[in-house]
């Protein structure tokens, strides 16, 4: 069975807060709370196009459920923009069901399933899974809503991967000139010795894309590098 998890600070980019408001009173919040199994999913050709996530309503009240699927056009770039045909055969996947109601402490798995032939390029999707607000007990009061938009990634048949660094007046420039999405992770500058390392922060890099990093000091430096693939590194 999945570990079942919630957002953390390295998930916050992937979570969709939705928060409800109905004041007139400092009453203590009623949680509705909905858990995930994973934040990123990836689809890759062959026996992995099809993955279930499981969700679980973590509350004492029934939970209403509305999930929301929408490609990513050129994204991590200046024109990335976001469709969302309704045929699923438009869209690229199947995401599976739409709604869904969760009783207290209830388990549902959503499918998420890539369609069509292997594409030479990665595609990617988000998928919003958020709570639908229900009536608040007691003549007021506060409810917290969280919802997720989880990251899913349809592989590419065969991956190329050529990630490429530059330095330029004090700043790092990083390519990503493959086809797939990497991410760059471990990010740091020694000094000569080894010994004094600053960490510099992560990314996800999608195909295409470039990520801009000033850099602390003029010393040499390396990221690992995570793609579909496998690991690997880049030095500048």
């Amino acid at each position: 069975m999945p570990v079942i998890g919630k957002p953390s600070a390295l998930a916050r980019a992937l979570v969709l807060p939705c928060i409800l408001l109905t004041a007139l009173a400092p009453l203590a919040p009623a949680q509705a709370e909905l858990a995930v199994s994973q934040l990123i999913v990836e689809l890759k050709p062959g026996s992995s196009r099809v993955q279930d996530v499981e969700l679980v309503n973590d509350s004492e009240e029934r939970s209403y459920v509305s999930v929301e699927p929408r490609e990513m056009i050129e994204p991590g770039t200046v024109r990335e923009r976001s469709a969302a045909p309704a045929d699923p055969e438009k869209l690229g996947i199947l995401v599976s069901p739409r709604r869904m109601i969760l009783e207290p402490g209830q388990r549902r798995s959503l499918r998420i399933a890539s369609l069509g032939p292997a594409l030479p390029t990665e595609r990617v999707y988000r998928v919003t899974v958020k709570p639908v607000v229900g009536e608040i007990s007691g003549e007021t009061g506060l409810k917290l809503l969280v919802g997720y938009d989880l990251l899913v990634l349809v592989r590419p048949g065969a991956i190329q991967s050529s990630v490429d660094a530059d330095r330029r007046d004090g700043k790092l420039v990083i390519v990503n000139r493959g086809n797939a999405s990497v991410e760059l992770v471990d990010g740091k500058q020694c000094d000569l010795s080894g010994r004094s390392c600053r960490e510099l922060p992560g990314k996800r890099l999608y195909a295409g894309a470039s990520f801009v990093q000033a850099l602390p000091s003029a010393n040499a430096g390396e990221y690992r590098v995570r793609s579909a693939d496998g690991w690997s590194s880049v030095k500048f």
